[in-house]
């Protein structure tokens, strides 16, 4: 017994070192004259060691699991993943000397399954999105084994009152900015973990901040926000890699959260090409649909004449999709004709 705990509070202190080594991400602000009054700004979580805002969760996740027990020395770490969190959470794996394997859908891109084994997780591949959950409890059976399932803990792993989460640094970045309390935090969901930090520290210290969640077509999350059905599952799964799901997942907490917007994935790709004409650099998917979100509440802003700010986060880094949603052929196979949205926003930014 004593030797385990004694292997645990090794691995903690990994952790926590390695977070010591680490800063914090960057708060761009986008220079749109188009919104007079309106600053916008995002959250750069591409620039954690694992290149996403996974990494907070996965190490949040790890944490949350030692602290509990449920992982101890030599223990096989499982994950259902569309592949950023499995990226993080093999790079914590390998730094307490475990083994990862990640359970994803077979069209998740070359490039996270690079990723992945360059931190020397392994890639177990199924046929579809929907088909992650029961293969990562039967390998955890299988190998005896722990499955980390961050749809069901990410809400609870992460302490939202504070502690240097990212609604904390948020905020706290935010302070000598023109407009330093937003009048909207937009972001898109995965497991749901994010928004119910986000969401639970703005309520818990009383701000009039409103969280605006933004969901890709293929999902169920908007119509559970606005039905309550729990038992919500369709048979697509979201094209817009990271975000959005076809079950209602447990981490999602609709309470939370003020608005939702539902965005055609045709516009989430066209306005993450356009944010690569501005930023200078290549994001992913999900940021597109995150600036859909953002680009919407700011014309409405603009519109009543108000003014403030307007925060999202720039999720992960677009080199990860550079043979899929970079690629024209691609688009117009998996997509659809991204053109016309193109052509607005260019006009738009133009006039």
């Amino acid at each position: 017994m004593n030797e385990q705990r004694n292997w645990v509070d090794q691995a903690i202190a990994k952790i926590q070192a390695d977070y010591q080594r680490s800063a914090d991400t960057h708060l761009i602000k986008l220079d749109l004259n188009r919104f007079q009054g309106i600053d916008i700004y995002l959250k750069d979580e591409s620039t954690h060691p694992t290149g996403s805002l996974k990494h907070r969760l996965a190490r949040s996740l790890f944490l949350y699991a030692l602290c509990n027990g449920n992982i101890r020395e030599n223990t096989t770490i499982i994950e259902a993943s569309s592949g950023s969190t499995a990226i993080s959470e093999a790079y914590f794996a390998r730094l307490l000397g475990l083994k990862f394997i990640a359970v994803m859908a077979k069209n998740t891109s070359k490039e996270k399954i690079a990723q992945i084994t360059n931190y020397s997780g392994e890639c177990f591949l199924v046929d579809s999105t929907e088909m992650i959950y029961a293969e990562s409890e039967r390998l955890a059976k299988q190998m005896n084994g722990y499955y980390m399932d961050q749809f069901t803990y990410a809400e609870r792993a992460t302490d939202w009152r504070g502690n240097n989460n990212i609604a904390d640094s948020i905020f706290m970045q935010m302070k000598l900015e023109e407009h330093p309390i937003p009048k909207h935090i937009v972001m898109s969901a995965g497991t749901g973990g994010t928004s119910a930090t986000i969401g639970r520290y703005i309520r818990y210290h009383q701000l009039p901040t409103e969280l605006t969640v933004v969901d890709p077509q293929d999902s169920v999350f908007y119509d559970y926000f606005h039905g309550a059905d729990k038992q919500l599952v369709i048979s697509s799964c979201s094209h817009i890699e990271g975000i959005g799901r076809p079950r209602v997942e447990p981490s999602f907490i609709s309470s939370v959260i003020d608005h939702m917007i539902k965005v055609p994935d045709v516009e989430s790709v066209a306005t993450m090409l356009w944010l690569e004409t501005v930023l200078g650099r290549k994001v992913g998917p999900s940021t597109g649909t995150n600036m859909v979100g953002v680009l919407q509440l700011a014309k409405q802003m603009a519109a009543k004449g108000k003014s403030g700010s307007i925060v999202t986060l720039l999720c992960d880094q677009g080199d990860r999709y550079l043979n899929s949603y970079f690629d024209p052929d691609w688009v117009a196979e998996n997509i659809g004709d991204i053109r016309p949205y193109q052509t607005q926003l260019i006009t738009f930014f133009a006039d």
